[in-house]
Order: C-alpha cells, then sequence, then structure tokens
C-alpha cells in the first residue's frame, strides 16, 4: 500500500482528493492547519474514513520536517493554501506567507526526508496564467504566468519554486493547473455554493460587473482523480492542465442555479429576479479556459462530470447536508469581502 501525504486535506479539493485516494488503496495522512475553511463536518468525514489527520501549519519548519520524516509519504499532494481571492485582496500578507513561505518549509521537507521515488504535486489554478480575451485560445501546460491577483501572485510564486527545486535538487516535482471546481463541501464564499444557499433563502444575488466573466467548470471529483493519476502516471518535472471542457459566464451559472431550486422550491417570484450586479472585484480577470489535452493523452484522463449534472448533484447535496453547512454561517455570513 503507499502513503500520501495530502497538505489540506480537510479542505474542499483536499477532501475529495482525499476520498479518491482511500477509495483507489491509498493510506493517506492528511497535513491542515484547520482554518475557517476547514468544516467540522468534513473533519468528522475524514476521521470515519480512516485517513489520519495531523492539524499543523506549513509554515512551522521544524514540525513540517518532523511529519515528513515520520510519514516518509510515497507522493505529497500540495493543496494547502489560501485560495479566495476578495480575501486575498483585504489580507494578502496571508496569502504571501502561507502559498509561499508554506511551500518552502513543505519542499525543504521533502527534500531532506524524501523516500526513494517519491514524487511532489504541487496543486496549482490557472489563475496563474492571467486573463484571456474572447478568442483566445485555452491555457495549455506552457502559457505564460501573468498572474493578476494576490491569491494567483502567490500561486505563482509558490509554483517557481516547486519548479526551481526540481531543476536545482533533481526532485520528481509536478505540477497541476487546474480550472474552477465545484462540488459538494466547498466553503460558502466561492461562487457556486454562495449562490445556492442565497437563492435557497430567497436573498439577493450579487454579481459581479455586468456577469460576463467566463470560467472554465470542473467538477472536483474529476479532479481529484486527474491528480491521483498524475501521481500513477505522470512524469517528473511535468505540468498538467486539468479542465472541464464546461466555460459558462458567472451570470449564466447564477442563473442556472435560481432555474433549478425554482424547479424543486419554487418561490413567489422566480429567483432570477433577485440577482443584482454589483461593483466588479478590483482587477477581475474577465476568462478562464483550459486545454486538458496533455492530460488526456498521458494520463488516460477525462472529466466524468457534465456541468449541468455536476451542477444538479452539488445543489441537491447542499439541499441534503444542511448539518454540514449551518454552522459555517457564523464564520461567514456572506458579505462581500475584498473591497478597495
Amino acid at each position: 500500500m503507499k502513503t500520501a501525504l495530502v497538505t489540506g486535506g480537510a479542505g474542499f479539493i483536499g477532501s475529495s482528493v482525499t476520498l479518491e485516494l482511500l477509495e483507489t488503496g491509498w493510506d493517506v495522512v492528511v497535513l491542515d492547519a484547520l482554518t475557517y475553511a476547514a468544516a467540522p463536518g468534513t473533519v468528522e468525514m475524514l476521521e470515519r474514513s480512516h485517513a489520519r489527520l495531523i492539524k499543523e501549519d506549513l509554515r512551522h519548519g521544524a514540525a513540517v520536517r518532523d511529519i515528513m520524516a515520520t510519514t516518509q509519504p510515497d507522493a505529497v499532494f500540495h493543496l494547502a493554501a489560501e485560495s479566495h481571492v476578495d480575501r486575498s485582496i483585504d489580507a494578502p500578507g496571508d496569502f504571501v506567507t502561507t502559498n509561499v513561505n508554506g511551500t518552502l518549509e513543505l519542499l525543504e521537507a521533502f527534500r531532506a526526508h524524501q523516500k526513494p521515488g517519491a514524487t511532489f504535486i504541487q496543486v496549482s489554478t490557472d489563475e496563474v496564467f492571467g486573463s484571456l480575451d474572447k478568442d483566445d485560445p485555452a491555457f495549455t501546460e506552457t502559457s505564460r504566468y501573468a498572474p493578476s491577483s494576490p491569491y494567483s501572485a502567490s500561486k505563482a510564486g509558490a509554483d517557481h519554486l516547486v519548479r526551481a527545486w526540481g531543476a536545482t535538487h533533481g526532485l520528481d516535482v509536478r505540477i497541476s493547473n487546474c480550472s474552477n471546481n465545484y462540488g459538494p463541501r466547498q466553503f460558502p464564499e466561492k461562487l457556486i455554493p454562495l449562490m445556492t444557499l442565497k437563492a435557497l433563502s430567497g436573498s439577493a444575488l450579487p454579481v459581479y460587473g455586468d456577469g460576463s466573466n467566463i470560467r472554465d467548470w470542473l467538477h472536483v471529483a474529476d479532479h481529484a482523480k486527474a491528480l491521483r493519476l498524475i501521481a500513477e502516471r505522470g512524469k517528473a518535472r511535468e505540468t498538467y492542465c486539468i479542465g472541464g471542457n464546461a466555460e459558462r459566464s458567472n451570470l449564466q451559472v447564477v442563473e442556472t442555479i435560481c432555474d433549478y431550486l425554482d424547479t424543486l422550491k419554487p418561490l413567489q417570484s422566480p429567483r432570477r429576479s433577485a440577482i443584482e450586479f454589483v461593483a466588479d472585484r478590483p482587477g477581475h480577470d474577465w476568462r478562464y479556459a483550459i486545454n486538458s489535452a496533455k492530460a488526456q493523452a498521458e494520463l488516460d484522463w477525462s472529466p466524468a462530470h457534465s456541468f449541468e449534472e455536476g451542477l444538479q448533484a452539488t445543489i441537491d447535496w447542499y439541499l441534503d447536508n444542511r448539518s454540514w453547512w449551518e454552522p459555517l454561517t457564523e464564520r461567514y455570513s456572506g458579505t462581500r469581502l475584498g473591497v478597495w
């Protein structure tokens, strides 16, 4: 049985990666600081699944080195990060210390205590590439970095460290750049869970600008499978772009949520009437899109979820799991962040 160390494994994507690995025969150790985005319901689920959970902050280098030495993982899946763009506008320092310094400490621990044949997988984002215009081709593994937000800049810095440690020290490092994820257990500061919960209660639905910003949407389970395949089939010091081939404008996403909830729990007025356009996010990238041809060819991977079916299943999950998200309203009330 192979052992994986999953940083940020109590978060949204990290918990899905943990489940994917456990279900395919891996032993999993989760290293997580258990910050605001680690929902109690997710932590309880991980404990029931027999993942080994260690509460620690990646910035504590000595502790991270001890964990690496004791765990001796065959693969490190590095997902721990501050990830919300709006929060990065309010508190950029937290993003730099966690995403850059934390990655540095993890790389140094991996370099000092790596198991022979072990691999380090840096889970990054399409946001490091910046913004696309309408007719621009989708991002690929050779797209240049042009981050626009404190969040994406911090992830770009982490990616550069990973590549440098691979080149300088000969480490088996692999990087993935994914598109926007959605699915169950996502903290309700992100677009889809936030709009779902607001629409469920009949609240106003604030949409940035005119809602035309476009994202490529990827179901989190498809992403988790791709990351496992990068560990099992990928190559050292290679990059893999992982996308859902599902470009939608933010307005289209919100309208789809409204329409589906109207069929399940109708209100007096259609939920679309609650959409309100608000001042745009500073530095808001207009479009992201991912070309996953390399991952499909080399990993034999493709997304299994269509966006419409995956979104409906996600909304159903939030309807059926109030006990998971209701306690989180004490941590985040749905108010806007990242206003300059």
